[in-house]
C-alpha cells in the first residue's frame, strides 16, 4: 500500500515539475507585450522605383538586410500580426513576390524578392497624422549589380536594429566637386527600335545614340562639365529607368533624343519639348502619346496605379523644376535659330513620362523626323549632326552661365 501511494505520489510530483517547465518555457518564448498589428498596406511604383507603405498599430524597431540568388530585401521586425488582404500587398514594381509573416515569438519578417539589383534609399518609420499608430515607409530604387553584390558581401546579420546599408544609390558617374552633371539620353533601344527610315534598315535607336555619343564627348570638352550616358549600347532601358539613373547621378540636366515620325510626312525641322499636365496642341500629344508607349512595346508597362497608393506617390511636375526645363528649351532654340531648322512653334509640351524627373530640369529633343524625306537625309548625314551638336553643346554652356549667375 505504502508503495503504491508513494509510487502515485512521485507520479504527481513529475507531473507537476512537467507543467511547471512546460508554462516557464512557454512564458519564456511568449512576447512581452502583445504583437504589433499591421492592419494596413500599400505598394505603388514600377520597374525603376518602388514604395511600400505598411500601417502599424505602435512604432517598431526593424532592421533591412539583402540576400542574393535570388536578389531580395529582408526586412526584420518585432512579433507583428499581419491583419491586412494579401491582395493590399501584391507584387508590383521592382518586387515579383512579396512574403511576410512570423520567423518566432518575438520577431516577423517581410521578404521582397526583386526582379533586378535593388536597394532601399529610404526606411524609416512615421507618426500617423490621424493618430492611429505609425507607418513603415519603405522606398526601393534599381541600382547597379556591382554595388548590390557589395551591399550583399558587408552583411552581417547580428539582429541588432541595423539600417546602416538605407540611403541613396551611389553615383556610377565619376564626378568632382561642382561638376554640371548632364544625363544624354539616346531615345529608344533593344527591343524598342523606334521608328525606322524609309532605306527600312536604319531604326532610330542607332541615330539617337550615335547623337548622343557625340554630344556627351562635345560636352565633356567643357570646363567642369561632366556629361553621361544612360544607355551607351543597344539596350532597352524603361522609360522610369532613364529618368532613375539621372536622378541617382545627380544630374543638373536631362536631354532626351528622338527622331520619330508623323502621319503628316510635310512637316520637318527640330522640335523641343517640355512637360505638362496638358498637351500645347494635338500633334505634341500625338508625339507624347508615340513615345509613352515605348514601355508597353517592350511588354514592360508597369499597370496602372489605383486610387488609394496615389497620395504616396511623389509630384512629378514640381514647379521649379518645370520653369528650369522652359529656360533650357528657350536656350536650345536661341542657338538652333537661323541654323537648324525647325519646325512651327518649336517650343512644345505634353505629358512625356521620360521627362518627369522631380529635381532635374528635362528636355525631349526631336532632331526631325524620318518620316520626312529631307529630314531624313539630314539625320542621316555625319557633317548636319555634328553641326547640331554645336548648337546644343551651345545651349548648354549658355544655360549653365544663367544659372550660375543667378547663383543656381
Amino acid at each position: 500500500m505504502d508503495f503504491v501511494i508513494g509510487r502515485r505520489f512521485g507520479l504527481t510530483v513529475a507531473t507537476i515539475l512537467l507543467a511547471v517547465a512546460t508554462m516557464s518555457a512557454s512564458l519564456a518564448a511568449a512576447p512581452a507585450t502583445d504583437p504589433i498589428l499591421a492592419y494596413g498596406a500599400r505598394i505603388a511604383g514600377d520597374d525603376a522605383r518602388t514604395r511600400i507603405v505598411i500601417d502599424l498599430d505602435r512604432e517598431p524597431k526593424f532592421s533591412v538586410h539583402y540576400l542574393a540568388n535570388p536578389t531580395r530585401v529582408v526586412i526584420d521586425l518585432p512579433a507583428t500580426a499581419f491583419g491586412f488582404p494579401a491582395r493590399d500587398l501584391a507584387p508590383r514594381g521592382l518586387f515579383k513576390d512579396i512574403r511576410y509573416g512570423t520567423m518566432d515569438a518575438d520577431s516577423a519578417r517581410i521578404v521582397l524578392t526583386a526582379v533586378k539589383p535593388v536597394k532601399m534609399v529610404s526606411a524609416k518609420v512615421q507618426a500617423d497624422e490621424g493618430g492611429k499608430g505609425h507607418r513603415l515607409v519603405l522606398d526601393a530604387e534599381m541600382m547597379p549589380a556591382d554595388q548590390f553584390a557589395d551591399l550583399v558581401s558587408k552583411e552581417s546579420w547580428t539582429g541588432e536594429d541595423d539600417t546602416k546599408d538605407v540611403g541613396p544609390v551611389a553615383p556610377v558617374e565619376n564626378a568632382g566637386p561642382g561638376d554640371f552633371l548632364v544625363a544624354v539620353d539616346a531615345g529608344h533601344g533593344g527591343i524598342d527600335t523606334g521608328a525606322v527610315a524609309s532605306d527600312g534598315t536604319t531604326p532610330e535607336k542607332d541615330i539617337t545614340l550615335a547623337f548622343a555619343k557625340r554630344l556627351t564627348d562635345e560636352l565633356n570638352k567643357q570646363p567642369g562639365v561632366k556629361a553621361f550616358l544612360t544607355r551607351d549600347s543597344d539596350q532597352y532601358l524603361s522609360l522610369s529607368e532613364r529618368v532613375t539613373i539621372a536622378r541617382q547621378n545627380h544630374a543638373a540636366l536631362f536631354i532626351s533624343l528622338h527622331a520619330d515620325t508623323l502621319k503628316q510626312k510635310d512637316i520637318r525641322g527640330a522640335t523641343v519639348y517640355t512637360i505638362s499636365d496638358k498637351s500645347s496642341d494635338k500633334l505634341a500629344n500625338e508625339v507624347a502619346e508615340r513615345e509613352n508607349n515605348s514601355d508597353k512595346i517592350a511588354g514592360t508597362e508597369a499597370p496602372t496605379q489605383p486610387p488609394a497608393v496615389a497620395d504616396i506617390l511623389m509630384d512629378l511636375t514640381r514647379r521649379e523644376t518645370q520653369a528650369f526645363s522652359i529656360s533650357l528649351a528657350q536656350d536650345v532654340l536661341n542657338s538652333f535659330d537661323g541654323q537648324i531648322s525647325m519646325i512651327n512653334n518649336p517650343h512644345r509640351y505634353a505629358g512625356f513620362r521620360v521627362l518627369q524627373a522631380p529635381d532635374v530640369p528635362s528636355i525631349l529633343l526631336e532632331l526631325g523626323f524620318l518620316s520626312n524625306k529631307d529630314d531624313e537625309k539630314l539625320l542621316l548625314d555625319d557633317t548636319w549632326r555634328e553641326k547640331v551638336i554645336d548648337r546644343l553643346a551651345d545651349a548648354v554652356r549658355q544655360y549653365r552661365a544663367t544659372t550660375v549667375a543667378n547663383g543656381g
